[in-house]
């Protein structure tokens, strides 16, 4: 959910993994889903600087992606962004719909249950392809499948946490 409590202004959704061709197309790794969504959005913020490049062509090749970007003519450009990771500015994404949330605005939230034993912090999630998971750091890791309203009862950002129904043991 995009709000004032989310702290990335740059969110990370690929990264540059190979080269493609002698004409400046490069191959991406792309965390989006699915994988040519990351195609819908330009300019890219490039590398630990957000050097900013505008998506000049791109689709589906195989399993994977393939990209060309605005000044990268040859192979040698491109070759020079295998590596790096693939941003874009918080504005360029969508508000989510009611009751979705982004993954990057859940990591970091404290997790408690409803009698209000803490178990930790979200770490990161995952997809299993049934439901997401969060990866909760407390005194152990805890993995908690993310169903809304069954499992994950609320997701405060103003109290900056996520009320769980888990039996603390698990």
């Amino acid at each position: 959910m995009l709000s004032e409590h989310s702290h990335a202004s740059r969110i990370v959704i690929g990264r540059v993994s190979g080269l493609y061709g002698v004409k400046g197309w490069i191959k991406i790794h792309s965390e989006t889903d699915p994988r040519e969504g990351i195609l819908r959005y330009s300019p890219w913020l490039l590398g630990a600087d957000g050097v900013e490049r505008r998506v000049f062509e791109g689709k589906s090749h195989g399993k994977g992606v393939i990209a060309r970007l605005d000044g990268c003519e040859d192979r040698d450009q491109a070759a020079a962004l295998i590596g790096q990771e693939i941003a874009i500015r918080r504005d360029q994404l969508p508000p989510p719909r009611p009751d979705e949330f982004y993954w990057i605005d859940l990591e970091g939230l404290a997790v408690v249950t409803q009698t209000g034993v803490e178990l930790g912090q979200v770490s990161h999630l995952f997809a299993t392809g049934a439901n997401d998971v969060l990866v909760v750091q407390g005194d152990r890791e805890r993995l908690i499948p993310f169903v809304w309203k069954d499992v994950v009862l609320d997701v405060d950002f103003d109290q900056r946490r996520i009320q769980v129904d888990w039996d603390p043991e698990f």
